[in-house]
């Protein structure tokens, strides 16, 4: 597969975006994005201090939120908009209301279909990350990391005008697919979903996987005792995008609907 026109377009303006203007122009910067994507900056440092427009966009916590320590407590793993969520129909997920897609096609060929079939009839949630959020995920539940899949693909745009006109936009996304186990031997894959501009999703646990570079073909990286924790930062979009969880069917009692905003940190589900 040849790189797509998305693939340019996200790099070159990660040209720009990670650039480190002159201190004057640089505040100018991000000021003005702050300003004009309505970003609250309450709980990080002021815009000046970051150096780049990328720095910005993926700043950390200032201190760490508080969240339920409740082993049956599944928490969002990032600030966000909840675009769809709810029970698969069989191995059908839907992409946004009235749209639907073929999550054995969204996990990928990495995959046995054996380890597909485990989230068929099961419950899914679409996160979307506006250009205002914080752009850093976190692990969800106590879990174990069976296997991460990079799938180099396009860099459409997940906003709603764009999931409402194209089609299988997440199977066409470049993304990085986590195959993982709770404490309690659920199963689950959450699914990290880039978009356009930049295009850059960073993996904490695995140095390996670099997005929207020169690859084509996708790389698979399995583990035997990769243990992460609730709460644990493992990366970050630079730049808007989508994580997607799909789950175990009867794993997670969901607490949120469609249309919700939701913030790391708060608890969204029940694990059964």
């Amino acid at each position: 597969m040849s790189r797509h026109i998305t693939s340019a377009i996200s790099q070159t303006f990660g040209k720009f975006a990670n650039r480190e203007f002159p201190k004057g122009i640089q505040n100018f910067i991000n000021n003005g994005y702050v300003k004009i994507m309505g970003l609250d900056m309450s709980e990080f440092h002021s815009p000046e201090t970051y150096r780049s427009l990328n720095a910005l966009f993926t700043r950390k916590l200032k201190e760490d939120r508080a969240y339920s320590l409740d082993a049956d407590d599944f928490i969002s793993p990032c600030d966000s908009w909840i675009s769809e969520c709810g029970n698969l129909d069989k191995e059908y997920a839907l992409q946004i209301k009235g749209m639907s897609y073929k999550c054995d096609d969204f996990i990928g060929d990495e995959f046995t279909q054996e380890e597909k079939n485990i989230v068929h009839d099961g419950t899914f949630v679409n996160f979307y990350l506006s250009p205002k959020d914080y752009h850093r995920y976190h692990i969800p539940t106590n879990l174990k990391v069976l296997k991460a899949v990079h799938v180099p693909g396009k860099f459409y745009p997940v906003n709603v005008p764009s999931l409402n006109k194209r089609v299988n936009l997440f199977i066409e996304n470049e993304r990085v697919v986590l195959h993982c186990e709770t404490s309690s031997g659920k199963r689950f894959f959450m699914i990290l979903v880039s978009a356009l501009n930049v295009g850059v999703m960073q993996v904490s646990f695995e140095p390996k996987i670099k997005t929207n570079a020169d690859a084509v073909k996708s790389s698979a990286y399995s583990y035997e005792n990769l243990h992460l924790n609730k709460g644990d930062d493992f990366g970050c979009f630079e730049m808007g995008s989508t994580i997607v969880i799909l789950a175990e069917k009867e794993t997670l009692e969901l607490n949120i609907k469609a249309g919700d905003n939701v913030k790391y940190g708060e608890t969204i589900a029940k694990i059964s």
